[in-house]
């Protein structure tokens, strides 16, 4: 796991993203239910002055959707490599990904799967570990979504110890990824931590706090607080309701709804509040790593109206009150 050195002629991103990635990102069908699994090693690497992305992977599902994704090849797709335009070039997939700071933000579309996907992928502060998730679509329609948490390596071929790492770090996704996000249903709290900001630009303009106040209700319900205090500062309430893998936000400054995909909840919130400044929106990613220590990775896109202002992510930690 000893890391390489970096090539200063690649992009930021590229260079964040060096080394080989392995995950067990679960399979959920559009109404929220877990239906198997992907085992996934991959790797985003330039050889000879020529970047490509390979992704190895090995699917475990059932249903039909074991039918469509079942492919009995590797991914390999070439890749201009750029932080403003990272594009995708084919066989495999064909789109673009535009990263700000340490996640990124691609749309692309798989002629293998025959779905145009929206992905995620946000490496946490450690830098060692990667966030995904990749919402599937048949024209708007949701038809699938995938989403796993990921661990580095650089000499996982060569190192009986990092493949002993992978192999518990499998295990440990495989118990983990089915797991539904239910916060906690009886005990008040808070999670905190600093979150990176970027503009439309791409460019990091600051930092600032957040601080998501959790007070259950009932086992279902429960009100939030959330402020922001930094280069964008936001202040709301809202109450929360999940019914199953559903979930409302019933005001009195937020309304919308979300899904979740076991432990991954999508967002989408209409900010109504003095603080909004007219109408905002958040269209956001909020998992929930491991229900023991309740380590919230959030990504939330800002709009104002439908246009994106800012992307605002980081990884909150959990305070017991």
């Amino acid at each position: 796991m000893t890391a390489e050195v970096q090539d200063e002629t690649t992009s930021e991103w590229q260079q964040l993203i060096q080394g080989e990635w392995h995950g067990r990102p679960c399979l959920f069908d559009a109404e929220g239910n877990h239906v198997g699994y992907e085992r996934v090693d991959r790797a985003s690497v330039v050889e000879d002055g020529v970047a490509r992305y390979w992704m190895n992977t090995q699917l475990e599902a059932r249903g039909p959707l074991k039918n469509r994704f079942e492919l009995g090849a590797q991914f390999d797709f070439g890749i201009v490599d750029s932080d403003e335009n990272r594009v995708y070039c084919g066989p495999d997939f064909y789109g673009t990904g535009q990263p700000y700071g340490q996640f990124v933000d691609a749309h692309y579309y798989s002629p293998g799967w025959q779905a145009d996907l929206r992905t995620w992928n946000q490496v946490l502060p450690d830098g060692d570990t990667q966030v995904y998730s990749s919402v599937l679509h048949d024209g708007w329609a949701v038809c699938a979504v995938f989403n796993g948490v990921y661990k580095r390596t650089f000499d996982h071929h060569t190192n009986p110890e990092t493949q002993a790492y992978v192999d518990e770090w499998i295990a440990t996704e495989t118990r983990r990824g089915p797991t539904p996000q239910v916060l906690p249903t009886k005990e008040p709290g808070a999670w905190t931590g600093t979150m990176f900001v970027h503009d439309t630009t791409q460019a990091q303009i600051g930092e600032t706090q957040v601080r998501i106040e959790h007070d259950p209700i009932d086992l279902r319900r429960a009100r939030h607080h959330v402020t922001w205090d930094g280069v964008l500062s936001r202040d709301y309430t809202f109450e929360r309701y999940r019914d199953g893998a559903r979930l409302q936000y019933d005001g009195p400054e937020v309304f919308g709804n979300a899904t979740a995909y076991g432990r991954a909840l999508f967002t989408s919130q209409h900010i109504v509040g003095p603080d909004a400044r007219g109408v905002e929106k958040i269209r956001g990613r909020e998992v929930l790593i491991d229900s023991a220590s309740r380590e919230l990775a959030v990504v939330w896109q800002l709009l104002s109206g439908d246009t994106t202002t800012h992307f605002v992510h980081g990884l909150l930690t959990w305070e017991p009150r």
